[in-house]
């Protein structure tokens, strides 16, 4: 059963492979982010379980993105989810109300894209993908196809690439757990977030597929999105002129959010009532990881 506490345990399961980091020696409380303003500039944002939680607004956050930017904020968008095109991401921001430009988000599916050309080598790419997702904004030297729907690229596929586990089972983990014992090959995780929520609980994402299957091949996989640092190093980008110290990383884990704001050396945010730690005290999972935010906050 995927729960709060099965996610922790299971991040902290694969703590080796994540990022080294510094954090804060105690938390500042607030009720939301406008308790914050006066230590920040910027924010980078999650998405689910701080704008969304699956295809729903949380209640209160699009006025916070405009009480933050009429204070002169600067915001970015930076989402491990991966199933989506950035134009289908900003589409799906403005249908919730959201006024995000395409400028203001980061998708670790583009930072993966951007890499796909260097690991090719002329092969072509089997994808753990939504239905329908047609790979347009990928580089034109990188070739994809959908592995449900071409189940033989197992055998003869040059790399894997893990965006959706929309249409993924345990029997898919299976065969491409065999196929890479049989013959290693590129593993490409352009979601590394184990979980994810939404409306209904937490869904399983591909970044446990990928641990899954590492951990039984001994394959390493190279991880695109938070918490490693090709992500942030995107975000950060967009927010250059801003001192790193001004910028917080706003996120509903530990692992993937603050951990990894901690280490691209940013000011991180743990807003707890809509994401991994809902309903929960996260006061012994901050103790039991040792990942100290500088901010804890109820919403958004």
């Amino acid at each position: 059963m995927i729960d709060t506490d099965w996610a922790f345990h299971r991040y902290e399961s694969v703590r080796a492979v994540l990022p080294e980091a510094e954090f804060a020696q105690q938390s500042r409380a607030g009720h939301s982010l406008a308790d914050t303003v006066e230590d920040f500039d910027a924010y980078i944002l999650d998405a689910f379980g701080v704008l969304n939680r699956g295809e729903t607004a949380i209640a209160g956050a699009v006025e916070r993105m405009a009480d933050l930017r009429a204070a002169g904020k600067r915001l970015v968008v930076l989402t491990n989810a991966a199933s989506y095109t950035r134009q289908a991401v900003l589409a799906k921001y403005h249908r919730l109300g959201f006024d995000f430009s395409a400028s203001e988000v980061v998708s670790s599916r583009d930072v993966a894209f951007a890499a796909l050309p260097q690991l090719a080598g002329g092969k072509v790419w089997a994808a753990a993908a939504a239905e329908g997702d047609d790979f347009n904004d990928a580089d034109d030297a990188a070739r994809i196809e959908h592995l449900a729907e071409h189940p033989e690229l197992l055998h003869s596929a040059g790399g894997f690439l893990l965006l959706s586990s929309a249409r993924w089972s345990q029997s898919d983990t299976e065969a491409l757990t065999q196929a890479l014992l049989a013959r290693p090959r590129p593993l490409v995780v352009a979601n590394p977030d184990l979980v994810a929520p939404r409306e209904e609980g937490l869904s399983f994402e591909p970044g446990l597929v990928a641990h899954d299957v590492t951990e039984r091949t001994g394959q390493k996989a190279a991880f695109f999105g938070k918490p490693f640092g090709n992500a942030f190093d995107t975000a950060l980008a967009r927010l250059k002129d801003v001192p790193r110290p001004r910028i917080a990383m706003v996120g509903d884990t530990l692992h993937t959010d603050v951990l990894g704001g901690a280490s691209a050396g940013i000011g991180t945010i743990l807003i707890t009532d809509h994401g991994l730690f809902r309903g929960h005290d996260v006061a012994p999972y901050i103790s039991l990881s040792g990942i100290q935010p500088d901010w804890i906050v109820a919403t958004t």
